[in-house]
């Protein structure tokens, strides 16, 4: 019988695809309808690596993607939210939530695969209510992925008349090293673990692979999705590599470890499958299952030796922006307000050398167009927005207790500062966009437009600086200096817009650029205002 390759390359394909759209789709709607929280779920309960276990296993359920959580761990632990070894159990986790997915395909359901989408589809197009959207969105990728898996099922039937592909299994089966590298290989080229697992299972209840070929093949798939965390480390922070080589190392050890004993799980594979009655695809999904959740067992307690290993080959100090509030004791604010306000107030200090570092940084990215700088900027003004939220909650549970005049004076000058703190960070995040809109629209500025923004930029960063120092030292001398600075960034505001106007006017400047250079000014003229409202604080009231 003639091949029709067109038609199995088409169907094979074209069920890939909707198999990887409708995953995503089923994650998202997934994590939608958990609400955004996930990072939060991820710092509160990491508490240790055993705890990180659990929770990545939670975490990749509900957003089927071992990948997605490996790249929200790096985020958090770039942001000092966990150290290195909660993250590994974080990672260690994620890789056992991820074979939920070959369970779910092991409910063989394909053949009521177009009702379930029509239901989905229902829910999504005739619903306002976001909840059942966001359901609909699940129901309707879970539907997808058995039509995708149908599809490529298909596309497969005919290569059992294929005589080289019969010879290849044959060959993984004898030599189990080629079917690491096949699964390893295939897994980076579809950048799914999940969906090479279901055409593992596919071609395995189709008898188009034996067991002892189909095992080696899933340990490679383990070892291939570690390409998306290791793409995304590249040019990026050293932790982020760190964390990226852990997910390489576990796996590939697991890997070792499992075709040294591979007769042996392929043993227990088969009685497990006797004893509960497994279907082929089941057999897969339990075998994987076993895979990682064995392979956690045995590396767990190697957590500190792994994070120890990387740190060695990945040297190097790392900036850390730590989002957590390090001097707020709830225990004080009953006990003594006074004491709470002291605390409030050393961790708004710590707070406005983040402002100033996050300024600094967005100097040295319009100079240098480091994208590192643009990220640690962005990552301290989300470390901002955090730190604004818990310092005035807990200054908001010291305003229940009972306050002196002074104390009152205090708490309600501190209310006002972290909020200009705040603002401080939004308005150098908006630089970072508008240096990031002039890279993307390739807008040009002039020698001499630049030569204002960076004396502008300087004189701004020293004046928050000295609002900071006036605040931390209860300084009139320096309050005073800030208002009359920020009165110089106000005159040099005015100054460089009437320059602009004359290079304009010139033809030496456009448009587009003019708007960008007149928004970066006017960023930073607004920081020296709260900078100013920090100073008079201070003038109004020493704390």
């Amino acid at each position: 019988m003639e091949l029709n390759w067109q038609e199995m390359l088409f169907t094979f394909f074209g069920g890939l695809g909707i198999f990887l759209f409708s995953i995503k789709f089923m994650g998202d709607g997934l994590q939608k309808s958990a609400g955004d929280k996930l990072r939060d779920i991820l710092d509160r309960f990491t508490t240790n690596p055993f705890m990180g276990v659990l929770v990545g296993i939670v975490v990749t359920i509900l957003i089927q993607s071992s990948s997605g959580t490996t790249v929200l761990v790096v985020g958090l632990v770039s942001a000092g939210f966990m150290n290195l070894r909660q993250a590994i159990g974080v990672i260690m986790g994620a890789n056992i939530g991820t074979t939920v997915t070959a369970f779910i395909i092991g409910f063989d359901v394909g053949a009521y695969a177009l009702p379930i989408m029509a239901a989905g589809a229902f829910a999504i197009f005739f619903f306002k209510n976001a909840r059942i959207h966001n359901i609909g969105e699940v129901i309707f990728g879970f539907g997808g992925l058995f039509l995708g898996l149908e599809l490529m099922g298909e596309g497969m039937k005919p290569l059992r008349e294929v005589q080289a592909f019969t010879d290849l299994t044959v060959e993984m089966s004898t030599n189990p090293i080629l079917g690491v590298v096949a699964g390893t290989l295939f897994t980076i080229l579809v950048q799914s673990s999940s969906a090479t697992i279901g055409i593992l299972q596919q071609l395995y209840s189709e008898n188009l692979v034996t067991l002892d070929a189909a095992l080696p093949i899933l340990f490679g798939d383990n070892i291939g999705t570690t390409i998306t965390a290791i793409l995304a480390s590249l040019g990026a922070s050293i932790v982020a590599r760190r964390a990226a080589a852990v997910h390489v190392l576990f796996n590939i050890v697991g890997t070792i470890i499992f075709l040294l004993i591979l007769p042996l799980f392929e043993t227990y594979v088969l009685w497990l499958s006797g004893v509960l009655g497994l279907e082929a695809k089941m057999q897969i999904a339990f075998a994987h299952g076993s895979f990682n959740v064995a392979n956690t067992i045995i590396q767990f307690p190697l957590i500190g030796l792994w994070a120890y290993l990387v740190t060695k080959v990945i040297p190097g100090e790392e900036l850390s922006i730590e989002y957590k509030p390090k001097h707020l004791d709830e225990n004080f604010i009953e006990q003594s307000p006074s004491i709470a306000i002291g605390q409030a107030k050393e961790e708004i200090l710590r707070m406005g050398g983040m402002s100033v570092q996050g300024l600094e940084l967005s100097y040295n990215y319009l100079k240098n167009r480091n994208k590192r700088d643009a990220e640690l900027t962005l990552q301290i003004e989300e470390a901002l927005n955090n730190l604004d939220h818990k310092i005035t909650d807990y200054l908001v549970k010291i305003s229940s207790q009972s306050l002196s005049a002074q104390d009152s004076t205090r708490h309600n000058m501190l209310m006002n500062t972290v909020r200009d703190i705040e603002r401080i960070g939004d308005h150098f995040e908006n630089i970072i966009e508008l240096i990031q809109y002039q890279d993307a629209h390739k807008l040009h500025l002039t020698e001499d437009a630049m030569q204002d923004v960076s004396e502008m930029f300087e004189l701004t960063i020293d004046t928050v600086t000295k609002a900071m120092k006036a605040l931390d030292e209860n300084s009139a001398e320096l309050a005073r200096e800030v208002a009359e600075q920020e009165n110089t960034i106000d005159k040099m505001e005015r100054k460089f817009r009437k320059n602009h106007i004359a290079r304009l006017n010139e033809g030496r400047c456009t448009g587009q650029a003019g708007v960008m250079f007149v928004d970066i000014l006017s960023n930073l003229e607004r920081i020296g205002d709260h900078s100013v409202n920090i100073a008079e604080a201070v003038l109004g009231k020493r704390v």
